[in-house]
């Protein structure tokens, strides 16, 4: 099992179902824990009662059925689907409206989905997604997509304040094709925890929010520096610029 996740570690996102159903015929025994722990590119499916697309995910999963945030309803349809309590729904809701926000400021664009569901020790577990497709605005790019993850699981309430474990995982993919940069593909994922106990005076949503924005500057911050910085190292390294090899020239 240690090699099997030490092997998706390193699989790019476009090869990583492939690499898993493989792994499942392998490992059969170890499908449960696979399926938990490994980080595919999320899917889209429309809610056809709101007209508004969601996330596919394990999270919001029951057989073979997808629970939407905005409905509360499975596709296909499920009679005895588990759906969270009251409570718990009303705190959904409120969440899809905020992540809607948030990712509409940060993402100028594409889709969220939230879903919180009760935990066995008297908290909750909320899992806050985002996926986002397209095209560079430059016309550099021919195909990108953004996937990101984020589970948050938060302890009952003690003397005002709540312990909050935030795991969080980012699959990026970029491929370019045109004259002037040439063919290019660059894909990973990179995983991060965070914990933090804060006081829940300000309510639980602001907490996660603060956590899941400080969490995602980090990760931009570490792709910048592993994918692009290595990968701008290598091709300058390779292929200087121009200006580089003019510096390089002896004078005539």
């Amino acid at each position: 099992m240690e090699a099997a996740m030490d092997l998706m570690r390193r699989m790019p996102p476009g090869s990583a179902e492939t690499a898993l159903n493989a792994l499942l015929s392998l490992l059969p025994d170890h499908s449960l824990d696979l399926l938990s722990q490994v980080d595919l590119p999320l899917q889209v499916c429309m809610d056809k009662e709101s007209m508004k697309e969601y996330i596919l995910c394990e999270y919001n999963r029951d057989a073979d059925s997808y629970r939407s945030p905005w409905s509360n309803k499975y596709e296909p349809p499920l009679e005895d689907g588990t759906v969270p309590s009251e409570a718990m729904r009303n705190l959904e809701i409120e969440a899809n409206e905020v992540f809607s926000v948030y990712r509409d400021q940060y993402y100028e664009g594409g889709i969220s989905s939230v879903y919180i569901w009760e935990d066995e020790d008297d908290g909750f577990i909320a899992c806050f997604l985002i996926k986002k497709d397209g095209q560079g605005k430059r016309g550099y790019m021919q195909i990108g997509s953004w996937d990101a993850i984020h589970v948050i699981q938060v302890g009952p309430e003690e003397e005002g304040a709540a312990h909050y474990c935030l795991n969080s995982t980012v699959m990026l993919s970029l491929t370019t094709d045109n004259k002037q940069s040439g063919t290019f593909n660059l894909s990973g994922s990179i995983r991060r925890q965070m914990s933090m106990t804060l006081a829940v005076a300000d309510g639980h949503l602001v907490n996660m929010g603060k956590m899941i924005e400080e969490m995602e500057g980090k990760l931009r911050n570490s792709l910048d520096q592993v994918y692009f910085g290595k990968t701008r190292e290598m091709v300058c390294t390779l292929r200087p610029p121009p200006e580089v090899l003019n510096m390089r020239l002896p004078d005539s």
